[in-house]
């Protein structure tokens, strides 16, 4: 994606145009019911009396893993994402693992907590079963994405082609992305945002415009980013991810963190997903609150420290531990383990960068050349890949390397800069 990205981001620090205007956002921060959150308090207490009432209706068991499932997307409170497994866990037990919705639900589940390959035998499972098939091979489509499995996902995105389909759309242009085609991803998912407002489905508005604005966001095109992050708000002011993408705007582009960690403070007294208060910590860290960043990477730790995470913040803890220089073979360790989950570009990055930050060139050089290039166009991911270039002597390679980054700096965020200039 790095190399479409437009001229606009080129010299974030030079601009002086004002995307946001708080008067646009305000009403959200705070908003007076959490909508979401009270039709999952209802639905439990509906759905967990008629499961005591009667106990032997099992698909009460299913509807109350949707419960807790919308419980977690409105709180971010890992342990209801728990609950859900455990409900569905229950439900599959009792219909032998015969049903393939109970099956593609578990592993919608376990793609949330990050356990593709568990994800991806159950999905094997309700393939076999061939009831509602296409619906199944979405999800192994989305599964084997995230597994590196390009071609397999590939063929299954073929096997249900259909371009006036959203469906379709959505996973053409989440493939586009990951070969580096942003204009194409932009494309596809457009045209899907447009058949989300045909159907005047809220959850697929709300979820198209959140896509489209990180979209926009990478190709450049802040404003038109920052409306979708707008209207996605408008349809449920609670929606975390769309202030956490305001707040990037304002930090990045804008160069106003004050206002940044005002909007990811009001997010984080009601959401509780660890990453923010990562972020909150390097915006804190950019304006030079040392205190106020130290204080949010504590909290981030004592977060993460629930085991109910599992491996779902293994990326993240493997860029910390390198980012302070600290516990270096434990991150190689971390890295060796998403290498085994899912043997993705990513995952190799993690493990390149960590033998990198370990002092091991080698190792890390080896995994650069055989893993990740030519393989993905992160940023992030590329910058790692010349910082070992650099390293290795191989000044030859930076320089296209050096231009498409300070073209991402947006994306990157301010505090990258300084890195990239002086590779």
């Amino acid at each position: 994606m790095v190399v479409l990205i437009v001229a606009l981001v080129t010299n974030c620090t030079s601009t002086t145009t004002q995307i946001t205007d708080h008067n646009d956002y305000n009403v959200f921060l705070y908003p007076s019911e959490n909508q979401s959150l009270k039709q999952a308090e209802q639905n439990k207490i509906f759905w967990s009396e008629k499961l005591e009432e009667s106990p032997d209706q099992f698909p009460y068991l299913g509807k109350l893993a949707s419960t807790y499932t919308n419980y977690f997307s409105a709180t971010g409170d890992v342990n209801y994402l728990i609950e859900a497994e455990q409900k569905l866990l229950e439900v599959n037990e009792i219909t032998r693992y015969e049903n393939p919705s109970y099956l593609r639900s578990l592993a919608y589940n376990y793609i949330s907590q990050h356990r593709f390959k568990e994800a991806l035998e159950l999905l094997t499972k309700a393939e076999l079963l061939r009831e509602n098939l296409q619906m199944t091979q979405k999800m192994l489509f989305d599964v084997h994405l995230e597994l590196g499995n390009y071609n397999e996902a590939q063929t299954y995105l073929n096997n249900f082609e259909n371009f006036s389909d959203f469906d379709y759309l959505i996973r053409l242009s989440k493939l586009s992305d990951h070969k580096g085609n942003l204009d194409a991803a932009i494309k596809y998912m457009e045209q899907a945002m447009v058949i989300a407002e045909a159907s005047n489905l809220k959850d697929l508005k709300q979820w198209s415009y959140t896509n489209i604005a990180d979209f926009y966001g990478h190709a450049g095109k802040i404003e038109k980013s920052y409306q979708h992050y707008l209207k996605a708000l408008t349809l449920d002011p609670n929606d975390a991810y769309a202030k956490k993408g305001i707040a990037w705007i304002v930090y990045s582009y804008e160069k106003n963190p004050n206002e940044a960690l005002r909007i990811l403070n009001a997010v984080t007294e009601n959401y509780q997903a660890p990453d923010y208060y990562l972020l909150k910590s390097e915006i804190a860290d950019y304006a030079g609150y040392d205190a106020i960043a130290e204080k949010q990477l504590e909290l981030y730790e004592m977060a993460v420290k629930n085991e109910a995470y599992g491996d779902m913040y293994n990326a993240y803890n493997v860029l910390l531990y390198t980012d302070k220089n600290s516990n270096l073979d434990e991150a190689i360790a971390i890295a060796q383990t998403e290498v085994e989950n899912r043997p993705t570009p990513q995952s190799y990055d993690l493990l390149a960068w960590a033998y990198f930050s370990n002092g091991n060139l080698d190792a890390a050089l080896q995994i650069t050349e055989e893993h990740i290039i030519e393989k993905t166009f992160e940023p992030a991911i590329l910058y790692h890949v010349a910082e070992i270039y650099k390293a290795a002597g191989e000044t030859e390679k930076i320089k296209p390397l050096k231009d498409e980054l300070l073209a991402s700096i947006y994306e990157l965020g301010p505090t990258m800069e300084v890195e990239i200039n002086n590779l």
